[in-house]
């Protein structure tokens, strides 16, 4: 195995990692100063996360016994497939999908079997049945928006896999708020279905790390076994809560990121490039007369950096790029049209 990679380059504009545009408010910085003061830096943490989750809790009006919270949700995967992965069990991933669905439940010790998607990156129901009815997994992810197509995947998917799953069903909503619908509705104690959430995206807090799946009860029972005590900082707990004051703020932003989305995908669209439609503050890409890793470092070489699928299993020749400010996006348009028109 090899560990999680994606390659940074040291260039103006940085559209590779699908980052929020756009900082914190400048309030939320203020808070946070404040914020440093008043930690007891020498107790630990509420081992409960008790304020952050009654917060998360409110936000989607379930209880916190239905929330749980790690850092980032790639920590809550992998506390989900330490509680339910392991020796003799399977994961069933649909791909192309997030590639650390794989990785995890992997390094967890558990067999991976994978679906495919359609030759258009879209996925079957009858496809999702055949994987779920043969291997039985004990934990099957749908990614939704899915990355890095950027597609959303009907509901009728998720009701295919919860109807014929016989362990966890997980949806991970990392770009939910780019979306448009949900699965948290649908979470209730009689369902085997968890959805993650994460923080890095919608409230440009990548750099805090912080995640939450909703979920039954006995499932966030279960991961609370499986994590470490004191897993979450007793800052990193204060600071998503002083996030959270400014979610409508940060949702404006989401507008314009939306907008920028429906500029940038209208002018690749007129390019010599296939363009899949994106539910996400992504788009992926796939030059049809040159060579993509071409294309990818002549943009690199005018100061532009975008994500390289091409060589990626079932993304041949596909490039990603992140959907950034109104500048860094015509920065992306016009290093585009350039590599692509250069002999």
């Amino acid at each position: 195995m090899s560990g999680y990679h994606s390659a940074q380059v040291d260039v103006p504009v940085r559209l590779n990692t699908n980052e929020s545009p756009f900082p914190p408010p400048d309030a939320w910085l203020d808070a946070v100063a404040d914020i440093a003061r008043s930690i007891q830096w020498n107790r630990y943490p509420d081992r409960a996360v008790t304020e952050l989750r009654e917060t998360i809790a409110r936000r989607h009006n379930v209880s916190p016994a239905n929330v749980f919270v790690a850092n980032g949700s790639n920590e809550v995967i992998q506390t989900i497939l330490l509680a339910y992965g392991g020796a003799g069990r399977c994961v069933a991933t649909f791909e192309p999908t997030y590639q650390m669905y794989s990785q995890i439940a992997r390094v967890t010790g558990a067999e991976v079997v994978q679906g495919e998607r359609k030759a258009d990156l879209t996925l079957d129901a009858l496809e999702i049945e055949r994987v779920l009815t043969r291997h039985k997994p004990s934990v099957s992810f749908l990614c939704n928006p899915n990355n890095p197509t950027g597609i959303i995947e009907p509901r009728e998917n998720l009701e295919t896999m919860l109807a014929h799953t016989t362990g966890v069903v997980v949806v991970d909503e990392a770009y939910a708020e780019f979306s448009e619908w949900s699965a948290i509705d649908l979470v209730s104690e009689d369902k085997p279905l968890a959805v993650t959430r994460t923080f890095s995206k919608t409230l440009s807090m990548a750099g805090l790390r912080v995640g939450y799946v909703v979920a039954p009860k006995q499932m966030i029972a279960d991961l609370e076994i499986a994590v470490l005590p004191y897993h979450l900082d007793s800052f990193k707990q204060a600071a998503t809560i002083a996030a959270l004051g400014f979610v409508s703020e940060m949702e404006q932003r989401v507008d314009l990121i939306k907008s920028e989305r429906a500029r940038v995908f209208a002018a690749i669209s007129d390019m010599d490039c296939d363009v899949w439609p994106s539910g996400s503050n992504f788009i992926l890409f796939r030059p049809r007369s040159t060579v993509a890793s071409a294309v990818w470092q002549r943009m690199v070489d005018s100061g532009v950096l975008v994500r390289d699928f091409s060589t990626t299993p079932r993304l041949t020749g596909c490039l990603r790029v992140t959907v950034g400010t109104p500048d860094e996006n015509s920065a992306f348009l016009g290093a585009l049209s350039t590599a692509l028109s250069t002999n």
